[in-house]
């Protein structure tokens, strides 16, 4: 549910928050963190490679469990927690074993509620299974695109994909772009769709909470000098006179940017939908 604020100021007026209701433990598990160095938007060698990153708050990584390989092992859902490096909540399995691990929380998974991983499992919210056992039509996310890599697709708030076929192996998936793919069956996904839905409905009201989360001023193009930018300079306000592009010349609307790359291209069914 998102909150929003009586307009005692500028910053306030149009700001809103999430009331973070579902969220039932305050500190993470420390056996879980990991440090989360900041870039500063610099490559290795100290070049300056990003734009517009710097500042914000000092985070701890929580160490995800996006493999769900843990097979036909029950775990307990200790608790519903809030992430500050991704969008969707995430929630403490603890296993039948003692280990305990994280995992991204779907809508309807609540603390008490059991899940597992594994072949034999039922399509219930919150389980992990191979693509061919799931039914047609379920709901899913954290899908692998290499079986056993770990999941890549779906991961934010809200994300949902469904199983549309099933042949030759593979499994005719819909994307939330539109984009229909071919995954092999092999591959894992999760049942459910991701929680934290109203998280695109949130209005950060001022600049200063981006650079809370680490993002600087973005000066457009148009406004700069031609020595900094394809669409800098002219008399007046000129509009670039050229197609809109980056600071190195890459189309922003309509070019293809996407790679040649066989390997992925090849499984693309139905391309994503404007």
């Amino acid at each position: 549910m998102v909150k929003y604020y009586k307009p005692t100021s500028s910053g306030r007026r149009f700001a809103s928050v999430l009331d973070f209701s579902e969220i039932t433990k305050e500190e993470p598990e420390k056996a879980l963190l990991e440090p989360l160095p900041k870039s500063g938007g610099r490559n290795n060698a100290g070049n300056y490679t990003a734009r517009h990153r710097g500042g914000g708050e000092k985070r701890l990584y929580r160490v995800m469990d996006f493999k769900r390989d843990k097979n036909n092992v029950p775990a307990r859902v200790a608790s519903i927690e809030y992430d500050p490096n991704r969008s969707a909540f995430i929630a403490l399995l603890h296993y039948m074993d003692g280990e305990k691990r994280y995992i991204l929380a779907p809508v309807g998974l609540k603390v008490g509620d059991t899940v597992m991983s594994g072949e034999q499992v039922e399509p219930k919210v919150g389980n992990a299974m191979l693509l061919k056992n799931i039914p047609l039509g379920m709901e899913i996310h954290n899908i692998e695109l290499q079986a056993g890599h770990g999941g890549v697709l779906v991961r934010s708030a809200g994300g949902v994909a469904r199983i549309l076929a099933k042949e030759g192996g593979y499994a005719h998936v819909v994307l939330p772009s539109g984009e229909i793919r071919k995954i092999h069956e092999n591959c894992r996904a999760t049942i459910g769709q991701l929680g934290n839905l109203d998280h695109i409905n949130v209005t950060f009201g001022k600049a200063g909470r981006r650079r809370h989360m680490g993002k600087r001023p973005h000066v457009r193009g148009v406004a700069m000098n031609p020595v900094s930018h394809p669409m800098g300079g002219g008399e007046g306000r000129a509009h670039g006179g050229r197609p809109p592009c980056s600071r190195t010349g890459v189309l922003s609307k309509g070019g293809k940017t996407r790679k040649r790359r066989a390997v992925s291209n090849k499984f693309i069914l139905r391309r994503r939908q404007k």
